[in-house]
């Protein structure tokens, strides 16, 4: 079904404020977006939607529209893949309960990894909760600003590529489902599943054909694919199946605000794409400032 255009572009649908991982409050990360030049602007924050109420009124005063999403942890063995949510149910008790689980689990996740660096370097738990805000989804972006505070680290990146990076002997994992279940919990939530980033691995580890198709027809929508951090050759071949299997094709920021050097609008979505991803939600709507 067509949509009726009410929004504007330029688009970037992947984005997160300090609910989750970002340095910006949800209000802040939509002014940033107005500032930037675009029109429409989604909130991804990772496993929760709490900043969607304070997004929403600031993208009415901003003269912005605003995709309520998420970036839904999800894990394929040891190997971390992330799913783009949009215009889910937020109530929807299902996936409630899951997320409830995730956000639990990053937390225990994220105390155990504190208290084994601790052990090496000065970092306490308290140091970590200083660089969140009430509601944060915790995690290792969180511990990395208070390696950074602490001096153990030059910025955040640094601190991913050092002493939080697997190598490194303190990284451990946290429970997340698989991107089947995952894809079925939000589709049951009338939203629209997108794979975030899927091509950031090298083209042995891109999403096998046949794992694809099982997504697609349990109700994957689309593919990231304009993302800073995919690779070519694997982007190359993502684009491919996605003709193939009838995906749409995303481009977004990703935007942590200075947590990352990923900038609003650095890469967008086309409208077309936009209006078929509006069509397709049903459990929440676009708020049109």
């Amino acid at each position: 079904m067509a949509v009726a255009r009410q929004f504007h572009g330029p688009i970037d649908l992947h984005a997160h404020s300090s609910v989750s991982d970002g340095t910006e409050t949800p209000a802040e990360l939509v002014r940033a977006a107005a500032a930037a030049g675009l029109g429409t602007i989604a909130l991804t924050d990772h496993d929760s939607t709490a900043g969607w109420p304070e997004a929403s009124a600031a993208a009415e005063v901003e003269h912005m529209t605003l995709i309520p999403g998420m970036e839904f942890s999800t894990r394929v063995q040891y190997a971390s893949v992330h799913l783009l949510a949009y215009l889910f149910d937020p109530a929807d008790s299902a996936l409630l309960a899951e997320l409830t689980r995730v956000r639990a689990a990053r937390f225990t996740r994220a105390e155990q990894m504190v208290a084994r660096i601790g052990a090496d370097y000065d970092l306490s738990w308290d140091d970590v909760l200083a660089q969140t805000t009430p509601e944060a989804t915790v995690g290792r972006p969180h511990i990395a600003d208070a390696l950074v505070a602490r001096g153990h680290a030059l910025n955040r990146s640094a601190a991913f590529a050092g002493i939080l990076h697997w190598k490194a002997g303190y990284y451990q994992p946290h429970y997340a489902p698989d991107p089947l279940r995952a894809i079925q919990l939000v589709r049951a939530a009338g939203g629209v599943p997108v794979i975030a980033h899927p091509a950031t691995r090298g083209i042995g580890d891109i999403v096998a054909e046949s794992r694809l198709k099982t997504l697609v027809e349990a109700g994957l929508f689309g593919l990231e694919l304009g993302h800073r951090e995919n690779k070519p050759e694997p982007t190359a071949r993502l684009c491919e199946l996605a003709a193939k299997f009838g995906l749409v094709v995303t481009g977004s920021s990703d935007y942590h605000g200075t947590g990352k050097p990923n900038r609003l609008g650095e890469n967008t979505t086309a409208p077309e794409v936009l209006e078929r991803i509006i069509a397709e939600g049903r459990g929440s709507a676009p708020i049109y400032g």
